[in-house]
């Protein structure tokens, strides 16, 4: 079992995200777009000004990703921030006919599969939002503050495994920035390497 998921794993890491440009860097004004979720309502980073915002990168065939849910670890973030007023935004960048790309009605089975509790699902089908942010990896993580500013950026946690036995020991980097940055205190660690699967552009 342990090589099927690092096979798996290696697979999803041998094709970088190769049209996905540089990330904004943290401090800088997080850029906008305006995208669909999957209730066909549109989504934008600026009509959430005023709050936090987190953008986590999505893609339901990805052993990362599936570490992440299949533990209820993203879950149970979402809804502890959620909970705090932050807005979460789960990003699929997926291109049609690409591993990981979901219709609207697909998106919402899986959401109620996985008992998601992001703010919106959103289906970026042609790669608009992740493009803005440079997004290589599911999941690639941001966290914007009710300024409009970049304050983290980076991988989810410390640990690169798709193992959901290392959640327990790693760090949580998207947790402690926003622990930090409610508590009005500076993100001690504001940027990572992401990792995980490549993003699947069109």
């Amino acid at each position: 079992m342990k090589t099927k998921l690092l096979l798996s794993a290696l697979t999803c890491l041998a094709s970088t995200a190769l049209f996905a440009a540089d990330s904004p860097p943290v401090g800088s004004t997080a850029p906008d777009f305006s995208v669909s979720d999957s209730k066909g309502k549109t989504q934008s980073v600026s009509q959430y000004k005023g709050k936090y915002v987190v953008l986590e990168w999505f893609n339901p065939e990805c052993p990362f990703v599936k570490k992440h849910y299949g533990s209820g670890n993203m879950q149970k973030l979402q809804d502890e921030f959620t909970g705090k007023g932050v807005v979460w935004l789960t990003i699929d960048s997926s291109a049609p006919g690409m591993e990981g790309n979901l219709t609207p009605d697909q998106a919402s089975a899986k959401i109620a599969e996985w008992k998601t509790r992001s703010t919106a699902f959103l289906l970026d089908l042609e790669g608009k939002a992740g493009r803005t942010y440079g997004a290589k990896n599911t999941p690639h993580m941001f966290v914007i503050n009710p300024g409009g500013k970049i304050i983290y950026e980076g991988a989810i946690d410390s640990k690169a495994s798709p193992n959901p036995a290392d959640i327990a020991s790693s760090t949580n980097y998207v947790k402690v920035a926003l622990d930090e940055a409610l508590a009005g205190k500076t993100v001690t660690t504001p940027s990572s390497r992401p990792y995980g699967c490549s993003v699947k552009y069109k």
